[in-house]
């Protein structure tokens, strides 16, 4: 069963790049007395993650921030060293990058996909969610080949 608003954000284990290396963050921790916005994505690199995505809630950053935001996040199973690069690569500087390796954080929210026919084996669904203090307020689940409900624009609305 997919996450769902009121629950716990699960404390599960994820990675981003500090300017020591890799970095170890606990969801749990990182989401602990301030308002998230998380949104994830199948995987870096790939088209519409690219395209739309991520280039989405990097050029509304500021609007997130404004509305409410204390901090933004993306999340994706790849590594650490893809998830920095990728947002090396789109300037998402005012993004968090969390690198979900194993797919352990897509698991734990019940929000993985089977892309095995096409190679890329289990990733995370695209969602969004705000997080208030580690317990999740809103969450929005995309269908298949849909970006509409997790766009920075939906959660802007979603803020408000």
């Amino acid at each position: 069963m997919s996450i769902q608003a009121g629950d716990k954000i699960p404390d599960a284990g994820l990675y981003m790049m500090d300017s020591d290396g890799p970095k170890a963050v606990n969801m749990g921790e990182f989401c602990s007395g301030r308002t998230i916005v998380l949104f994830a994505v199948p995987g870096a690199f790939t088209p519409t993650c690219s395209e739309r995505h991520l280039p989405g809630f990097v050029a509304r950053a500021d609007d997130l921030l404004a509305a409410g935001a204390d901090a933004i996040a993306c999340v994706s199973v790849n590594d650490v060293f893809v998830m920095d690069a990728w947002g090396k690569q789109n300037d998402a500087s005012q993004i968090a990058m969390l690198a979900d390796g194993m797919g352990e954080f897509a698991q734990a929210v019940g929000m993985t996909v089977d892309f095995s026919a096409r190679g890329l084996g289990i990733r995370s669904d695209r969602y969004a969610m705000i997080i208030d203090d580690g317990k999740v307020r809103w969450v929005a689940q995309e269908e298949p080949k849909t970006l509409e409900v997790s766009t920075a624009e939906a959660v802007i609305a979603a803020l408000a």
